[in-house]
């Protein structure tokens, strides 16, 4: 089984580096709804901490639990470096968790309990899409760490004061699920880093070690990225002309809607004609009908362009980022030489810095 060699002189080490237990501050986002598994596995040899992703909200909660253990059984196979496992929080209009969301962390749980390998391994559960205030003593009682994905300062001093360990703060130009409120990441991050105490990561717009460091100079202690990693050689487990949707885009081909970053094609012109689409963050139009389009098509949609390929007719979710994403790179080289591309960038940088006066 491959593993990272750069762990025991890591050229960045941060709080988040410590708690987890990894060589470089890199964490490969949520992503999904098809599976991650190689590209978890294969982030996390090299360094980094991968994420298995889940199947989804539609699927029965008894068979998303079994085809999410399949794929952290999966992962486990391919890496004995730590991953995690994302949890998403699906609630139902009246604001009820969902068993499906209930079903995945069942899923993590009895997995890291039958397993001493998937024990060592699995140690990280990421939580998004609303704080899962009813999960949260679980996650705690099951050893594992807990990181949850905000969009606000608000809801990352609410994440810190229920025990959370650590905080991605997804700024508005990610991809996938935006948050709520449309902060872009230079301005989110620092507001949360100056408010809370644990661990922060950056997510949106991070591509390379330029981003790693100016995330650091934020006051982050590291990055996740989605739409990197999708433009990679060991992302073997979607279709490979997805990636190749994510290297044709350019600056403006990106469009927000019903709060998910997508890329414009022939799909997404044909949804946003019939149904009202989200600007600057707001639903225009009734929720209830937007809610209930996106459940039956959204996810559908995704397979498609992820698993098969339809990047025309399915749904490409991407961040911005994709506007500079150039090539496929190769993970196992990519997330060291980006963490020492970062480290070189702060030491050439240092000695530039203005004095402080006194």
């Amino acid at each position: 089984m491959p593993s990272h060699t750069a762990a025991s002189d890591p050229p960045l080490s941060t709080s988040f580096t410590e708690l987890v237990g990894i060589a470089h501050p890199i964490v490969q986002d949520a992503m999904g709804p098809h599976a991650t598994d190689h590209l978890a596995a294969a982030v996390s040899n090299a360094g980094g901490l991968g994420t298995v992703s889940t199947p989804g909200r539609s699927p029965e909660p008894t068979e998303a639990a079994r085809i999410f253990r399949e794929r952290i059984d999966n992962t486990v196979s391919l890496t004995s470096e730590p991953f995690a496992a994302n949890v998403p929080t699906f609630r139902a209009m009246s604001g009820e968790l969902s068993p499906v969301s209930v079903a995945y962390l069942h899923a993590v749980i009895e997995a890291r309990g039958s397993d001493s390998a998937l024990e060592r391994g699995l140690r990280v559960v990421t939580t998004s899409g609303g704080f899962p205030s009813e999960l949260r003593e679980a996650i705690r009682d099951a050893g594992l760490i807990h990181i949850q994905k905000v969009g606000s300062t608000r809801q990352a001093k609410k994440a810190e004061d229920a025990g959370v360990e650590a905080i991605i703060a997804a700024g508005y130009e990610m991809g996938g699920h935006t948050p709520g409120a449309p902060v872009n990441t230079f301005v989110l991050v620092p507001n949360v880093t100056e408010s809370v105490d644990i661990p922060v990561l950056l997510s949106g717009g991070a591509r390379d070690g330029r981003s790693l460091a100016a995330a650091l100079c934020l006051g982050a202690d590291g990055v996740a990225m989605g739409t990197r990693f999708i433009a990679a050689e060991e992302h073997r487990d979607w279709d490979p002309r997805y990636a190749q949707a994510v290297l044709r885009a350019r600056e403006g081909d990106d469009i927000v809607l019903d709060g998910g970053r997508v890329l414009r094609n022939r799909a997404v012109e044909r949804l946003y004609a019939r149904k009202p689409v989200a600007l600057a963050g707001r639903v225009f139009g009734r929720f209830d009908r937007v809610q209930r389009l996106m459940t039956r098509v959204g996810e559908g949609a995704l397979l498609r362009a992820q698993r098969d390929g339809e990047v025309d007719r399915g749904i490409v979710a991407a961040g911005q980022v994709a506007s500079a994403i150039r090539e496929i790179v190769r993970v196992a080289d990519f997330v060291p030489s980006m963490a020492e591309e970062a480290a070189r960038i702060l030491d050439e940088l240092w000695p530039r810095r203005i004095p402080t006066p006194h």
